[in-house]
């Protein structure tokens, strides 16, 4: 493998914004975007605040311009990637070997959920169409289809780390020579599949979340989804990029199912093997993007990594989930286009509804908005169940 690979653009959609510039006005004017549930149907409606997009399936439908009936992974999936093209200013997908490599975690469960209730109420209604795109890779290929990409689909679920690991996928085929251009990134909707599983690991907070906050006691679930246009040295030259992704690696510390071990050791692993591969020391990473769910287990374990590999001088680091909720299999990817293009602005985001240093670590994280940074390294976490430990870094050349 050789060469660079770089970010020519990025789209986003989320319970902040349904663009890049709605979720960076969301961040500077300090507002999260968990409520009430509006779209999905819970009996824990009026119990778990969760981001939400803004926006039903038939209004998500006619932006994406497709069909009502599909999954609201699919819609989600769209809007971003349609973005993300767009922002890059390619022109025509078609004249490139293309690829799409999209994450996600729950499919369309979403539509298999309202199946199962009119199937349970009376078999012989049927509706098959709701579960016909159920499967994960069902979603990408809807989506890889409707933006005419044919060189190759893959689609990545790795629970919370699913986003990054796409981006890692994708920079691979192009510097292996095997693709000119990867929309790579993640996506997924909220279902009451997830909203009940985490509830049963009592991991859910009843208020806004607070990652790596010593008063934390649970995360928000968000939806939504981002991706980049990664692209080669070649295509980069032709266009004025984003920045460079530099360095990214994967690790597992096969501790537990759902957990991450006390001493975060896949979490240290990961950013270790990503700035390896970038060339850079600890000290030159300017801005951390981090996992930061706003559980006990994870935010511990994270920031022991964190200090273990940057003590004693941190780096500004926050959790913009404290904004988004943690979407799952999109997070990596939203997270991605949030630090490419805080790389891009010198943008440091806000860590919402901080109060409190934790105890276990001798760092809190930036609690206010900011411009005019000269940022040269952005590192971003995604780190999820099974152990799957993800770490990307952005370069600015």
């Amino acid at each position: 493998m050789s060469g660079n690979v770089w970010i020519a653009g990025g789209g986003v959609i989320s319970g902040i914004g349904q663009n890049l510039g709605q979720c960076m006005a969301a961040f500077e004017a300090m507002q999260p975007g968990m409520e009430k549930m509006r779209h999905l149907q819970s009996v824990h409606a009026g119990t778990f605040p969760v981001a939400e997009v803004k926006a039903d399936n038939e209004e998500l439908a006619r932006k994406a311009g497709m069909p009502a009936h599909w999954s609201r992974t699919a819609l989600l999936s769209m809007l971003a990637a349609k973005e993300a093209w767009q922002s890059a200013g390619l022109g025509d997908i078609s004249q490139y070997r293309a690829g799409f490599v999209s994450a996600n975690t729950v499919g369309g469960m979403d539509k298999t959920e309202d199946f199962m209730k009119s199937f349970l109420d009376n078999a012989a209604s049927g509706r098959l169409r709701h579960v016909v795109h159920h499967e994960c890779g069902a979603v990408t290929e809807l989506v890889a289809d409707a933006l005419g990409i044919r060189h190759h689909v893959s689609t990545i679920s790795t629970a919370c780390s699913s986003g990054a690991n796409a981006l890692m996928y994708g920079a691979r085929m192009i510097r292996a020579g095997m693709l000119d251009v990867v929309i790579a990134g993640g996506t997924d909707s909220l279902t009451r599949f997830t909203l009940n599983g985490f509830n049963t690991l009592m991991i859910l907070d009843q208020q806004p979340c607070r990652p790596f906050d010593d008063t934390r006691t649970g995360l928000n679930l968000g939806e939504g989804a981002g991706y980049v246009v990664l692209v080669s040295d070649e295509i980069a030259r032709k266009i004025k990029p984003w920045c460079r992704i530099s360095g990214f690696a994967n690790a597992n510390d096969a501790y537990h199912q759902t957990a991450s071990s006390p001493e975060g050791i896949g979490n240290f692993k990961a950013m270790e093997g990503a700035l390896k591969m970038s060339g850079l020391a600890a000290s030159e990473i300017d801005y951390i993007n981090l996992h930061g769910t706003g559980t006990q287990n994870n935010d511990s374990s994270e920031g022991r990594a964190v200090e273990r590999l940057f003590a004693p001088s941190y780096p500004p680091l926050s959790s913009t989930k404290s904004f988004t909720g943690h979407t799952l299999g999109a997070s990596g990817g939203i997270e991605a286009v949030f630090s490419a293009w805080a790389l891009r602005e010198g943008i440091i985001y806000p860590n919402a509804n901080f109060t409190t240093q934790m105890k276990e670590v001798p760092f809190s994280p930036v609690t206010h908005f900011s411009k005019g940074h000269a940022l040269r390294h952005v590192m971003s976490n995604s780190f999820g169940f099974g152990g799957n430990c993800s770490s990307l870094v952005f370069s600015k050349e």
